[in-house]
């Protein structure tokens, strides 16, 4: 006799207590013990809302509906049960360990206090950290002490500490560059296998997610698009939209002259009641889309599409094939616009330097790309090129204005600098003021720029960057994380600087929001003759952003050249060991 799924979902439904408005509907799912399932979709679609309203940890204002059974019990029908399973029978891993950790307690302690009582010894704390890849003496540090895939490894550590038969981990690797994702995902699976646990993994990540689980299921708009085997899905997706997601995917062997995208953002629940959810941005919706919200049906063995029209789907996503582009002129025949030669940057109680000697060029108009490991460098650059930090050492010389220390050079000349390059940041909320509206924000970036930053020259920037002029009256918050990159590029290309700096300028978006920004920045390349120094650790985005690439490590240049030479042919072996990290769909990334 068949056992009962360790995780079992049906008609869960999410609302808020205040409007009484749905966010989430009819989502349904099963994880059976050793198995794994990736729930994906980009932001607003109710991912981490359904891990949530499982694991009963919804923010206050919401409740939850539909019966949820972990490990054979109904946490729907008792709560308080499901106060006692976690952390025992079923556990959580979060994307930022930082808010898993108490940064004031040693990791030693932290993963003691998950230990079943009996068993909080020193010898038992030391076998966990060996069980993620961790040496004895990390039990006596502090989460501030440690990398981003140490902390994450030590929050993998304290999930386990009660051995859960169940582990929901929520973006656990979106923060890490590719070779720390990498040991992470494989130490989670290779546990999750070794202990039989059911794995729920919550994602936007598609590479990830068709290479790390056994089953995926879509969601869109608070309901599911489509669920199935996850080799299935990726080679024949039966719904438009996991076929846009994965068009969006940007490859790693070829440049496209435009990545595909999916137009228009992920509406709310109720905004899409009474008919497909994704008609609206579908190039395959007729009138039948629109009048009346289809449910998930069968579409192959163990297999479901909530699209009326999945039988005609078949085949790999049917996108119009990009162009492949060439190279940009050679660098070498113009005046650099960008030239670093041997700056060196150590910071206060480190062991190595920050920055080792690095020479870079980057011409006229040229897209040049940075990418390494976390700790390599690549930040810290691009931090000197425009005055956040200070090098030791070695000269920066930017439109014929040489300097080491830009806060030194006389206040015109500064200013002359900060008009050439402007940088775009990871985080737009952080770098964007939460109180201030974003026409005030542009309108003050244009006056720096020497414009009058009137309503129509704030009307005309956001127009620029795929906004609408209304946007001007909305503060940060109100708007999505696409959206506020896009104010984030406008604020930075105001006073129409000749050299642009992205630092993970997408890392952290959805891949269709990712290609279309990654649209707009080879837009405003060309309309706006401006160079690019775009800082990833994503191969296959520097792959279609940029002409040459300079691959860093701890410091140093292992390696650069014209992207394609590199991504192909790679002379150095820390170069191979990044593109051996990037996911296989096929799921041979993870052995």
């Amino acid at each position: 006799m068949k056992e009962q799924p360790l995780v079992r979902v049906n008609g869960l439904r999410v609302g808020r207590k205040a409007d009484g408005r749905t966010l989430l509907s009819d989502v349904g799912f099963e994880v059976e013990e050793g198995r794994s399932l990736a729930i994906v979709g980009e932001s607003g679609s109710g991912k981490s809302l359904t891990a949530r309203a499982v694991l009963g940890l919804l923010p206050a204002g919401l409740t939850a509906g539909g019966r949820v059974s972990l490990a054979g019990v109904d946490v729907s029908a008792d709560p308080r049960a499901l106060r006692r399973l976690r952390g025992t029978t079923v556990s959580l891993l979060l994307q930022d360990p930082f808010t898993l950790l108490n940064p004031l307690r040693t990791v030693g302690r932290q993963i003691a206090d998950g230990l079943p009582r009996g068993r909080r010894t020193g010898e038992e704390v030391v076998r966990r950290l060996a069980e993620v890849g961790l040496s004895a003496d990390v039990a006596g540090r502090h989460p501030f002490e440690l990398s981003g895939g140490m902390r994450q490894r030590v929050g993998l550590a304290c999930a386990l500490a009660g051995d859960p038969r169940i582990l929901v981990a929520d973006e656990p690797t979106t923060a890490l560059d590719v070779t720390t994702q990498r040991e992470v995902l494989t130490l989670i699976r290779r546990i999750q296998r070794e202990r039989g646990m059911a794995f729920v993994l919550i994602t936007h990540d598609l590479r990830v997610a068709f290479s790390m689980c056994d089953d995926v299921l879509v969601l869109y708009a608070g309901r599911i698009m489509e669920t199935g085997p996850a080799k299935e899905i990726g080679r024949e997706p039966r719904h438009p939209y996991t076929r846009a997601l994965l068009a969006a995917e940007p490859p790693l062997d070829r440049r496209l002259a435009a990545l595909p995208t999916v137009p228009g953002n992920v509406p709310a629940h109720d905004e899409a009641a009474g008919r497909c959810g994704f008609a609206d941005r579908c190039a395959h919706a007729v009138d039948v889309c629109r009048a009346g919200t289809p449910s998930p049906a069968p579409a192959g063995p163990g297999r479901t599409s909530a699209c009326v029209r999945s039988a005609e789907l078949t085949g790999t996503p049917d996108v119009v094939p990009a162009l492949e582009v060439s190279a940009g002129p050679a660098e070498e025949e113009t005046v650099p616009l960008l030239e670093i030669r041997g700056l060196t940057r150590t910071f206060r109680g480190a062991s190595r330097p920050a920055l080792d000697g690095i020479d870079l060029r980057v011409a006229p108009g040229e897209a040049v790309g940075i990418v390494g490991e976390s700790g390599s460098g690549k930040t810290t650059l691009a931090r000197c090129v425009v005055g956040l930090e200070r090098p030791d050492g070695g000269t920066i010389r930017l439109d014929g204005l040489e300097y080491s220390d830009l806060g030194a050079l006389p206040k015109a000349e500064r200013a002359r600098a900060l008009r050439t390059v402007q940088m775009v940041f990871q985080d737009p909320y952080s770098s964007l003021n939460p109180v201030r509206s974003i026409g005030a924000v542009l309108a003050e970036a244009l006056r720096a720029a020497g414009r009058d930053g009137g309503k129509a020259e704030v009307a005309e920037l956001l127009e620029t960057v795929g906004l609408k002029p209304e946007a001007a009256a909305r503060p940060p918050a109100g708007m999505s994380g696409g959206e506020r990159q896009r104010v984030a590029i406008a604020r930075a290309i105001a006073g129409r600087p000749a050299l642009l700096i992205c630092d993970e300028a997408v890392s952290a978006l959805d891949v269709s929001v990712q290609a279309q920004i990654l649209d707009l920045l080879a837009g405003l390349r060309s309309s706006l003759s401006m160079a690019l120094l775009f800082i990833t650790h994503d191969l296959a985005v520097v792959r279609q952003v940029t002409d040459r690439v300079y691959v860093l490590s701890e410091g140093r240049c292992r390696e650069e050249g014209p992207t394609g030479q590199v991504l192909d042919d790679p002379a150095d072996p820390y170069t191979r060991a990044l593109l051996a990290s990037v996911p296989d769909p096929d799921g041979r990334w993870l052995g």
